[in-house]
């Protein structure tokens, strides 16, 4: 919202049209299209359809991402798990900027960002397909970022710290010990316009922690923190 309050065109995506369509009912001018990030079928049709209607896109948004805990001793359960959390977060990621990609190369200026997390760097056991879903995406964008250098695409990396969201469920969106929603949108939204964020990453205060840790040598603290016997 706070992107098309600046007078940019703002096509959102999801799965429950009825959210998309309240959404854009309070923001006239902002587009909602349904896509289940999940069915690769679905994201290739709606990768057209944004081709089609859309052929100056400029930005792609990868914020697709679905966080559950998971016991690997349950063995299977938690693999099914994980493949769903690998098919939301890393499949589904990879197949819509390949999908957007030529139509990207073509502006005169774009960018691809996606969303990776704090956990990316020091993960919670907790949610271990999740964490390294994160750290993977974070890997496969430095590399994305080197392979687009002599292109008009700037590669960027969104690493969250933990935010009220209902992300893990509802008690998540009031936790007092999150960073607050409102808080965290205007504060990404000032490293946005720097010309050259570090490394291409974008980083609130809150995630430096985690995302400086093994550098500052304080990895196994921050771990034991984030994972207490």
């Amino acid at each position: 919202e706070r992107l098309h309050q600046l007078g940019n065109q703002v096509i959102i995506a999801g799965r429950r049209q009825e959210q998309l369509d309240r959404i854009t009912a309070t923001n006239p001018g902002m587009q909602g299209l349904r896509v289940d990030m999940t069915d690769p079928k679905d994201i290739t049709a709606f990768a057209a359809t944004v081709r089609e209607r859309f052929p100056a896109l400029n930005v792609l948004v990868n914020n697709a991402g679905i966080m559950a805990p998971e016991d690997l001793k349950t063995g299977i359960e938690a693999f099914e798990l994980a493949q769903r959390t690998i098919r939301t977060n890393i499949t589904s990621v990879l197949q819509l900027t390949a999908e957007l990609m030529p139509t990207l190369l073509k502006q005169p200026e774009a960018t691809i960002m996606a969303t990776t997390s704090g956990l990316a760097f020091v993960p919670s056991s907790q949610f271990p397909a999740y964490c390294g879903s994160k750290a993977f995406l974070h890997s496969w964008l430095q590399s994305l970022r080197q392979q687009l250098k002599e292109t008009n695409v700037e590669v960027l990396e969104l690493a969250p710290p933990y935010v009220q969201t209902e992300l893990t469920g509802a008690h998540q969106a009031t936790d007092p010990n999150a960073m607050p929603l409102a808080e965290y949108i205007a504060e990404v939204m000032d490293l946005l316009k720097e010309p050259e964020p570090p490394q291409g990453e974008i980083l609130v205060e809150r995630v430096k922690l985690l995302r400086h840790a093994e550098q500052k040598g304080e990895y196994d603290k921050v771990f034991g923190f984030l994972n207490p016997a």
